[in-house]
């Protein structure tokens, strides 16, 4: 009868394969956690570039998932390394002092860098919105990964840092659908302030984007040295507000002067005491004589 030849896997995996002490083994695992390293790298790129679609344009968007990508990718392998024997501590040693230089040298960089991904993913603003941040007011026109860019209402663009964008006070004006505003109306005493109030109501109540709901308000607010003065609070749409602002206050103006109620001019009401007066009547005498 013949022998039977029989084959232990583990003991032909454990022989070295001709490079130091590396054994098949090792290369398994080596090929395995590049493999592994691969897919999530593959994975975690897609899921950035499909949640950032909608909030970077096209060009950053990819440069960021690229970016991702490498870094799993460089993991992997570091994590692979040991298992072709390969000593890590001098490249560890090299990289942190790299890391160290690198790091003091760019600071802003990167502090710009992660606080533009802080807010593409807290999502604050938008291109388009109407901001105040960094005493800077405007259009947002682009959030790259550094910066942001506005547009004042002066037609100049301005490159904020994204650090200083996301460690500052954003006033965001269209972020709400809607966006109050308010007038403060100065009529005479002798005016009718209910006439008024019913006249300003009426001329709110016809303009087609003065909203219904929250409502308009009317009232007397003080009374002044010169006139009765009423407050109006209007609320618009965000996006139209300023144009809504500056056609309902010359509507409101032209209509209650046709009805007659005026917007006074400052007035002084000057008193003389008693013996000016009469000093003054005895001196315009006397110079009648002469």
């Amino acid at each position: 009868m013949g022998s039977v030849v029989t084959f232990n896997v583990t003991e032909i995996l454990e022989i070295p394969i001709g490079v130091g002490e590396i054994t098949a083994w090792n290369l398994l695992y080596f090929v395995i956690i590049l493999i592994v390293g691969v897919a999530v790298a593959k994975a975690v790129s897609v899921n950035v570039r499909r949640a950032l679609s909608e909030r970077l344009p096209k060009n950053e968007r990819e440069l960021l998932t690229k970016l991702i990508y490498y870094i799993i990718v460089l993991w992997a392998i570091v994590i692979a390394l040991p298992q072709l024997k390969f000593d890590l501590s001098g490249l560890l040693v090299a990289g942190g002092i790299a890391g160290l230089v690198i790091g003091f040298a760019s600071q802003s960089v990167v502090a710009n860098l992660v606080s533009g991904l802080f807010l593409m993913f807290e999502h604050p603003i938008k291109i388009g919105d109407n901001i105040n941040v960094a005493d800077v007011s405007g259009s947002v026109e682009d959030i790259r990964i550094l910066s942001t860019v506005v547009k004042t209402y002066d037609g100049i663009y301005v490159r904020i840092p994204n650090e200083q964008v996301f460690t500052s006070n954003i006033t965001n004006y269209v972020h709400n659908a809607a966006r109050r505003f308010e007038y403060n109306i100065g009529i005479r005493y002798q005016d009718d302030a209910n006439e008024a109030i019913r006249i300003a109501s009426e001329v709110i109540s016809t303009h087609p984007f003065a909203l219904k709901s929250p409502a308009p308000s009317v009232f007397v607010d003080n009374l002044g040295d010169n006139s009765v003065n009423l407050t109006v609070y209007i609320w618009a749409p965000a996006r139209n507000w300023w144009d809504v602002r500056t056609d309902l206050l010359w509507k409101i103006k032209q209509e209650l002067e046709e009805n007659g109620i005026e917007i006074p001019f400052p007035q002084r009401t000057v008193w003389f005491a008693d013996g000016l007066e009469v000093k003054n009547r005895t001196a315009g005498k006397k110079e009648t004589e002469e």
